[in-house]
């Protein structure tokens, strides 16, 4: 499914997608940090940790990769491909995935939360 258009909201940090069918979906980008392409893949032989401590993250960036798919940059530093497909998976199985990454965290002990306050000076 080609994805017509993405836009970045700052004020909510939620990334909407939109696809070739008329389907939208927004996710925030702390979904897209934490199911980020290159945190998916379990190290041999052991389950991997879920990503922590990344309820402020932004989006800085969206760079298209032709059919590749798009490039991502956060504010963390991180940066990872998603194709259209992933794109599409994650906008139909949202409140799904949400809830598994939620009791990933319950059970790990780790948190949303940031690990320090940042505050910003205007």
């Amino acid at each position: 499914m080609q994805v017509t258009q993405l836009v970045l909201n700052e004020k909510t940090n939620f990334l909407t997608l939109s696809f070739a069918d008329n389907f939208s979906q927004s996710l925030s980008y702390e979904f897209m940090r934490v199911y980020s392409p290159n945190e998916q893949t379990p190290q041999k032989g052991q389950a991997k940790a879920p990503v922590s401590h990344k309820k402020m993250v932004k989006l800085l960036a969206i760079e298209p990769l032709a059919k590749h798919g798009f490039r991502m940059n956060f504010d963390d530093q991180h940066s990872a491909i998603y194709s259209a497909q992933l794109l599409q998976e994650y906008a139909h199985n949202k409140a799904r995935l949400w809830q598994e990454y939620i009791d990933a965290l319950a059970h790990t002990g780790h948190s949303r939360e940031a690990m320090i306050d940042i505050t910003q000076i205007q």
